[in-house]
């Protein structure tokens, strides 16, 4: 066994980097083996009927139906295996448990910003449990970004104007980094950062804001980030509609999250559903025109430019506190 100054793979710390890896394994070994069959069948008629050569050229054929429907049908086969078991692995990497845990990533050049639901944020830097299944939630402040971390084999583009979202399972405690796998600017190369997975009694206690280790919680308690969703929802005038006491006739908000909502088709007269997910109340908040409520006029403004992204994430945090339905996204 050589012993290699770099590694040839990243480290595994996720519970799918097994899966992503069999998949890349496979694809190499048959990349490696027709690789080599083919080189070595080029080299060996180039040489057995090379000119000058004693071969006999007398019964050559033009045409052969059984080596037609080999080189046809193996690669059908080894073709649709590779699709098999790929899109096993993609379902599995796009479809997160219903006990996932969301954290909210933004990217911004050049740098990560991360919030997690119970209020801790952090810059270029994203801490994690072991043993649970979490979802970034993602967008982009100004271009296209890629949040990469190559331990958990993820990978996944960050767009601006709208939410992207990845999950894994940390499956082992260490620091990792974390990468922009998109070019971004003048200072993509140093648009990274680490991933630091804790024992789960350990990022309990850093979510409080107490030392690692020490048992006790923080002095200051850290406002979750729907509080202060709450408070950014009476700041910005939504409770003037929106909330349980107003005047004014608007779709209340408590228990939407989750559930069916009837909207205004495009025709202008029809009503189809749809599911109240994080994707619908952000919209619903941006661009409240592009989908109506059924019943309802189209009479709110738009805040596409006047909230940031980070309180944008906040009041969605809130909106999805007053009523959530489990198991959606």
């Amino acid at each position: 066994m050589w012993d290699l100054p770099f590694p040839l793979f990243p480290e595994r710390a996720s519970t799918l980097a097994g899966r992503v890896d069999s998949v890349f394994f496979v694809l190499l070994a048959i990349t490696v083996f027709f690789t080599t069959l083919i080189g070595f069948l080029v080299i060996f008629f180039a040489i057995r009927y090379r000119k000058g050569s004693q071969a006999d050229r007398s019964n050559a054929f033009s045409s052969n139906l059984k080596l037609e429907l080999a080189w046809i049908g193996i690669p059908l086969v080894i073709v649709l295996g590779i699709f098999a078991i790929g899109t096993q692995v993609f379902f599995e990497m796009f479809n997160p448990p219903k006990d996932v845990t969301p954290i909210y990533v933004i990217g911004k050049q050049w740098m990560w910003k991360v919030q997690h639901p119970q209020g801790r944020s952090e810059i270029n830097e994203i801490h994690l449990p072991t043993g649970r299944p979490v979802q970034l939630i993602m967008t982009s402040q100004d271009v296209i970004h890629s949040f990469y971390i190559p331990a958990f084999r993820m990978k996944q583009d960050v767009l601006p104007g709208r939410l992207t979202s990845e999950w894994f399972e940390p499956s082992k405690p260490g620091r990792y980094h974390l990468f922009c796998a998109e070019y971004c600017g003048t200072e993509h190369s140093k648009m990274g950062g680490w991933a630091v997975v804790m024992e789960p009694a350990d990022y309990e206690q850093w979510l409080k804001g107490g030392p690692v280790g020490s048992g006790g919680g923080s002095s200051d308690a850290v406002p979750t980030m729907a509080s202060t969703g709450a408070r950014l929802f009476e700041k910005y005038h939504c409770t003037g509609c929106h909330g349980a006491n107003s005047e004014f006739r608007a779709p209340k908000l408590d228990g939407v999250y989750g559930n069916q909502v009837p909207v205004m088709a495009a025709n202008g007269k029809d009503i189809e559903f749809v599911t109240a997910n994080d994707t619908y109340i952000r919209d619903s908040i941006l661009l409240p025109k592009s989908k109506v409520v059924a019943g309802f006029d189209p009479v709110m403004p738009p805040y596409k430019d006047v909230l940031k992204e980070e309180e944008l994430l906040q009041i969605m945090e809130y909106i999805k506190s007053i009523g959530r339905k489990e198991g959606v996204r």
